[in-house]
């Protein structure tokens, strides 16, 4: 089976940068996504705001990025907890300004 998702919108909040008992970092944020897609032919206006996760790396590079700033995230869908209904979208990489960043570097570009 697979999950990968791919979202670009807006960062429209960010929490503080935390870190596990184990020491790894972690960086909750809100993306909000509109586009427009076609189901049964006829042109649908998409507009939603979603929860995303960043862990490690990934967490302290996108602690920096500004409000309102448009990024491109990639990553997989898991429950807010465990037994939760509830999903959130962790980042294992993202783009802004063209800039890809996966896990522990920036890519050249």
């Amino acid at each position: 089976m697979t999950n990968h998702v791919q979202l670009s919108g807006t960062l429209t909040a960010r929490d503080v940068l935390r870190y596990t008992p184990a020491g790894i970092a972690m960086l909750g944020a809100r993306l909000s996504h509109q586009s427009e897609a076609i189901e049964a032919g006829h042109p649908r206006r998409i507009e939603f705001e979603v929860a995303l996760r960043f862990v490690g790396a990934v967490a302290t590079r996108a602690e920096s990025l500004p409000l309102g700033e448009p990024v491109r995230v990639d990553g997989f869908l898991a429950p807010v907890r465990r037994q939760s209904k509830s999903l959130v979208v962790h980042v294992t990489e993202f783009v802004t300004d063209g800039v890809p960043f996966t896990g522990g570097k920036q890519a050249e570009g």
